[in-house]
């Protein structure tokens, strides 16, 4: 059963790649909120994909999913009579999410108070809510602040070759503080001007 308290909370929507750039706040040991930019973030609503499954066959009942969103990973983990609940849910599936954070052994984890089955085109439309919230909510950039944001988008491309490029929504994740449509924006122009290129669809490479 979730304490009551955490009911009370916000349910952010968010992106999975977020809440693994947010930090743990801990009380006496014991996790109290993921603190995200000015957010305390203590329930969340997720949509992604199970893309593992793992069930006890002991006395002790448990199921583990991993869950994906196309930004990152992060694991679900359902004891007792909640596992039950979850039993129906399978790999491969497309789901919401809502539930509770936990962080233990420097894991941060959902605890599920739902989990329901979704059409997979909800994660696309998931990823474009968000993105449109978040350019709501950041202000322009001047033209200063734009070239300093081009090199930045540089560097990090120029760091990701030893890895063979980098996911463009990895680049809108390290740099959270600006709008992804400016950062898209950037991005279209460097491929335009033949400084990087794209060797597969949301991927991006230095042509140095």
């Amino acid at each position: 059963m979730v304490d009551e308290q955490y009911k009370r909370n916000v349910a952010y929507k968010l992106r999975i790649g977020e809440l693994l750039l947010g930090k743990p706040i801990l009380d006496a040991e014991k996790f109290s909120f993921l603190e995200l930019r000015d957010k305390k973030v203590v329930r969340v609503n997720i949509i992604g994909n199970i893309i593992d499954k793992y069930e006890s066959d002991g006395e002790r009942k448990y199921i583990f999913f991993t869950l994906d969103d196309g930004s990152g990973q992060i694991k679900l983990k359902c004891f007792g009579d909640d596992a039950g609940k979850f039993r129906e849910i399978t790999q491969g599936q497309t789901v919401l999410v809502i539930g509770v954070l936990r962080n233990f052994n420097n894991e941060t984890y959902i605890s599920p108070e739902i989990i329901k089955p979704q059409d997979a085109k909800y994660l696309l439309i998931r990823k474009l809510e968000i993105e449109k919230e978040n350019s709501r909510n950041m202000k322009p950039l001047a033209k200063e602040q734009i070239v300093a944001l081009k090199d930045k988008i540089l560097d990090i491309i120029k760091e990701s070759e030893k890895d063979g490029g980098i996911e463009m929504d990895k680049i809108i994740m390290d740099l959270r503080e600006v709008s992804p449509d400016i950062i898209n924006s950037e991005i279209k122009r460097l491929l335009e001007e033949g400084i990087i290129f794209e060797p597969r669809p949301g991927k991006i490479r230095w042509l140095g």
